[in-house]
């Protein structure tokens, strides 16, 4: 994935209400932004931190400005959850995810469970249906990615979906994306949401899989990178 624009440097002054937080360019210029992210963007969130935005691609949107990326020791670490559903289908179509190769096509955004819609669908005549679920992660703790970062009652119920999936003879993949390349593996935090925690390790043993991918960031785009190893 490919930034339209070039990104421009500001210095985090404070993320509220979720999706807002106040910049200040190196123009000397205070701004506030939109932040694509409903978590707790616990570690990446922090008064004085350097961040890089993306200008708005609409002209006449209100705030002008995107947070996409924050420096964390050094590293860069995506915060914007719109990006990782692109990066996981280009990479599905480019073959970069080896476990969701040998499919015809790919279609996003497809209805399915109870009001919800799947990141991915690939299909192939010969091969049952693959539902892929995609799930942005950037919080990192000790050496380890982990998710989420804050209770997710929604992701716990799509993983409910996911098994349902498997039951009916298909295949069901949630794909955690790791927006950094600073940590050694991916577990669940069990510890900010224990039902979530649990949800995943039963869904696993009812056949949904898991896999996990960093990303490689730069200030021209984002793309996906290896594989960790999943702690579950």
């Amino acid at each position: 994935m490919r930034f339209a624009a070039p990104l421009v440097h500001a210095t985090l002054i404070k993320r509220y209400k979720r999706f807002l937080a106040d910049v200040r360019l190196d123009t000397g210029e205070d701004v506030t932004v939109h932040v694509a992210n409903s978590g707790a963007m616990l570690g990446t969130a922090s008064p004085g931190m350097e961040v890089w935005l993306s200008p708005a691609s609409n002209p006449e949107r209100k705030l002008k400005w995107n947070w996409e990326m924050v420096v964390v020791d050094g590293h860069l670490v995506g915060v914007n959850t719109a990006h990782p559903n692109l990066i996981v289908a280009e990479a599905v179509r480019d073959g970069l995810i080896p476990e969701l190769t040998g499919y015809d096509s790919i279609r996003r955004e497809v209805k399915y469970g109870v009001n919800s819609r799947i990141d991915l669908l690939l299909e192939s005549p010969s091969r049952p249906k693959c539902w892929v679920e995609v799930k942005n992660v950037h919080l990192k703790r000790g050496d380890w990615a982990e998710f989420p970062d804050a209770v997710t009652v929604r992701g716990t119920k799509h993983l409910a979906e996911l098994r349902d999936r498997v039951a009916a003879g298909e295949r069901a993949v949630m794909v955690y994306l790791v927006q950094r390349a600073d940590c050694v593996g991916f577990r669940p935090a069990a510890d900010i949401d224990p039902t979530y925690a649990n949800a995943l390790a039963q869904s696993m043993r009812d056949g949904v899989e898991a896999i996990c991918y960093i990303c490689h960031l730069s200030q021209g785009g984002i793309e996906i990178g290896g594989t960790l190893p999943l702690s579950v």
